[in-house]
């Protein structure tokens, strides 16, 4: 298994080299020269596995024996899938109506991004202890990534954490979940603007592959294909457990399953596209709120970032530059590098692309979309509790919005995607006119110690954000030789 760049400027790197990666050299991101195929034998033989099971199943496909061996491989994900809170991992709330509910929040910062994120952190921690060597993750965030990259990584001694989040533009659970950690090797940096924003710093910083070899600079944003790796796991499982193979001949074609996403940087709509081309008979459809992009890219081919990201109720999905699509792209014009090079280009220099309208048609093949307004997040989270005395978060209700809005289609089953708890996002809850009781983990959250440094907002702010966190690299490194801690 290698792996090449999205731009076709990168090819023949393996596993261990994409992860200590961020975007590739040229600008793109990785992903595999070719796809493994998911046949109905191997589907059926993985019917019933517990997730983290199939997770060591779909790593396996990716990741060669060479680098890292299956004992050490089913170690790695059994510790790292060791502390959630149900001993599922994952779960699926079967509600009224054929409302299937998976729930990809169990982890320590209740979000899905701790599946992939502890795993991908036990992958980083294996290799640098294997080769006694250190390396720093530089992580922007809209919400969840940051505290879940933070929660993983804390204390490991090889390794050190740089995140940035917006100031003002996320929930009080989602921001104690990152400045209440205070270990050695975590440093949190509150910037004044929008996540899309703090991109922008991020990407010239990657860019530089002095600063990126030097500092040992990496990422572990949806960017990371290793996240996205393991993200496969959960549209298989689901698959497995909500497609209805079961009660299909062996001989026979494989039934459909409908999986409706909440979608922001389309991290999880790229894995799901991808199992979609390894096999899996999936049906995809990417649930926005009114930063729209994704939706309009499908529906008119207007491929165009708003002038500013607006601030709603599903804050973690509040992103107009949806980077995953890149992925997206690449796969559905053919893995053609040229091509994708030039349209990303174009959209990162303008902001804006049209695309041509056999492109868009390809796209409206393989995913579907819906808009939600917040109006629309807080009757679905209203309705699921009056129907099921379930509380959604604000973001899979996002999801949840196409149960109720949109036709079933007969004979097909449907999944609707989990992504956070409502813990993490209490006011919209109560705006909602509903309760949760909080877990004593988020209650405790208040009482700790908090640590970060402010990004101000200035006349020339991306360059100046960009020399500060240069400087902050740059100033850790440092101190890491000395080996001595960096606060005291």
């Amino acid at each position: 298994m290698k792996y090449c760049s999205t731009r076709g400027g990168v090819h023949g790197w393996d596993f261990r080299d994409v992860l200590f990666s961020g975007f590739a050299p040229d600008g793109g991101m990785f992903m595999p020269e070719s796809l493994p195929v998911l046949s109905s034998d191997t589907l059926r033989c993985w019917k019933g596995l517990p997730y983290t099971k199939l997770v060591v199943e779909v790593a396996s496909l990716f990741i060669p024996t060479q680098l890292i061996p299956r004992d050490d491989l089913e170690v790695l994900v059994g510790e790292a899938l060791s502390g959630f809170s149900v001993p599922e991992v994952v779960r699926i709330a079967r509600l009224k109506n054929g409302l299937s509910v998976l729930e990809l929040f169990h982890g320590d910062t209740l979000a899905f991004k701790d599946l992939a994120m502890t795993c991908t952190v036990r992958f980083l921690d294996y290799f640098l202890r294997k080769e006694n060597r250190r390396a720093m993750v530089l992580v922007g965030t809209s919400g969840d990534t940051g505290g879940s990259a933070i929660q993983s990584a804390k204390g490991l001694p090889g390794l050190d954490v740089v995140v940035v989040y917006p100031r003002g533009r996320i929930t009080p659970v989602q921001e104690r979940h990152m400045i209440s950690c205070v270990q050695d090797n975590v440093h949190v940096f509150a910037a004044d603007g929008s996540s899309d924003d703090i991109d922008q710093p991020l990407r010239r910083l990657f860019a530089d592959q002095d600063l990126v070899k030097s500092h040992g600079l990496m990422s572990l944003n949806s960017v990371n294909f290793s996240r996205v790796m393991i993200q496969l796991a959960h549209f298989i499982y689901a698959y497995l457990e909500l497609s209805g193979m079961e009660q299909t001949d062996t001989d026979a074609a494989l039934p459909e399953l409908e999986v409706v996403v909440p979608t922001g940087g389309a991290g999880n709509i790229a894995a799901g596209y991808i199992v979609k081309q390894m096999g899996l008979p999936l049906k995809l459809v990417a649930m926005v709120n009114s930063n729209d992009i994704v939706h309009r890219t499908v529906t008119t081919g207007d491929f165009s970032m708003a002038a500013n990201v607006t601030q709603t109720l599903a804050p973690a999905i509040d992103i107009q530059d949806p980077y995953n699509m890149e992925r997206v792209f690449w796969l559905l014009l053919g893995r053609n590098g040229a091509l994708v090079k030039t349209m990303m280009e174009k959209f990162q220099h303008s902001h804006r692309h049209s695309l041509p309208e056999n492109h868009r048609k390809l796209l409206s093949q393989v995913l579907s979309t819906g808009t939600v307004t917040d109006e629309g997040i807080l009757e679905i989270m209203r309705r699921c509790w009056d129907e099921n005395e379930y509380v959604l978060c604000p973001h899979s209700a996002v999801a949840v919005w196409h149960h109720y809005h949109c036709p079933h289609s007969p004979g097909v089953n449907r999944c609707y995607v989990a992504t956070a708890s409502p813990a993490k996002f209490q006011a919209t809850v109560l705006r909602a006119g509903l309760t949760f009781d909080l877990p004593e983990a988020v209650l405790a959250l208040d009482k700790l110690p908090t640590r970060y440094q402010n990004l101000e907002r200035s006349h020339s702010w991306c360059k100046d954000w960009e020399d500060r966190l240069r400087e902050f690299i740059q100033s850790v490194s440092i101190v890491r030789k000395s080996g001595e801690a960096y606060y005291t």
